[in-house]
């Protein structure tokens, strides 16, 4: 992802001299090839050191590799258009730069995405998931397969756990949900019309809702008791949703090692699962 459209995603969560740092590298993004982390400071009115810790909130290192990407950006913006087919990825492109630039995309949005979610939101978000009487998963298209995949983990821990992707029969179950169950909904945007029916009907009657949504702010994350992020670039032109989904795995996978590592009843069951695959396949 583009430093600008990063900055623009972020801004929600910045503090007021981070905020002020923001508004004047979106205003001002071409002057900032020449100024030094210093010179920013006080063109903002702000300390050296919040220059710094804003860079590292982007992801970057320090302002050295903000600048860089901050020209790299600009550059893109000034170099000829190509047709774009995925992200960076051009029609054009030669396999070993399509590649190239596949493993970036991939590499960028985990780093962002597990930069976006603390410690203590994915602890909170397994207290939820282990204190849950039963739990609901859902999404739509690709979210939903992200949803089924959780649901499979969740059930190897032996956590009363499924995955339903009709909007009827979420209802319908969720009629008999209340603040002891739990819903999860997968939803980049946060904004599908299904995502939203579901999770509002959820709210209405108490029961808790852990979201993972793209970084913007929307419907389903307002709605949820725990909001996790991911942070993929999903303005950009796509094939599919294969950053977003790659990014949603990464969360997910984190919530069952963490769960696994904390429960040894959890290890147990998950072991339980795994031999009786296994003992299948010698058939």
């Amino acid at each position: 992802m583009a430093v600008l459209q990063k900055i623009v995603l972020l801004k929600s969560r910045l503090r007021s001299a981070e905020l002020a740092i923001a508004d004047y590298v979106l205003a001002n993004s071409a002057q900032i090839r020449q100024l030094s982390s210093q010179e920013l400071a006080q063109a903002v009115g702000v300390s050296q050191a919040t220059v710094v810790r804003f860079t590292q909130k982007l992801g970057y290192k320090g302002y050295p590799d903000f600048k860089f990407a901050i020209n790299d950006s600009l550059h893109q913006q000034a170099s000829p258009k190509s047709i774009k087919l995925h992200g960076d990825i051009a029609l054009n492109d030669n396999f070993q730069e399509m590649a190239r630039k596949l493993l970036a995309g991939k590499i960028e949005v985990l780093t962002n995405t597990l930069s976006a979610n603390d410690q203590a939101s994915m602890e909170q978000g397994c207290q939820l998931l282990t204190q849950a009487r039963r739990i609901m998963l859902t999404g739509k298209g690709a979210s939903f397969l992200v949803a089924q995949d959780f649901c499979l983990k969740l059930r190897k821990l032996g956590l009363q756990a499924i995955a339903e992707s009709d909007n009827h029969i979420q209802l319908a179950d969720l009629a008999h949900y209340n603040n002891k169950d739990l819903l999860v909904v997968i939803s980049e945007s946060g904004e599908t019309p299904e995502m939203i029916v579901v999770s509002q009907y959820a709210s209405s009657r108490g029961i808790p809702l852990l979201s993972l949504t793209g970084f913007a702010p929307n419907t389903v994350a307002k709605l949820s008791v725990l909001n996790l992020k991911t942070v993929a670039n999903e303005n950009a032109a796509r094939l599919s949703s294969i950053l977003s989904r790659n990014a949603q795995e990464l969360v997910i996978d984190l919530l069952f090692i963490m769960l696994t590592q904390s429960s040894a009843r959890g290890r147990k069951m998950v072991e339980a699962s795994n031999q009786a695959v296994a003992e299948y396949r010698k058939r």
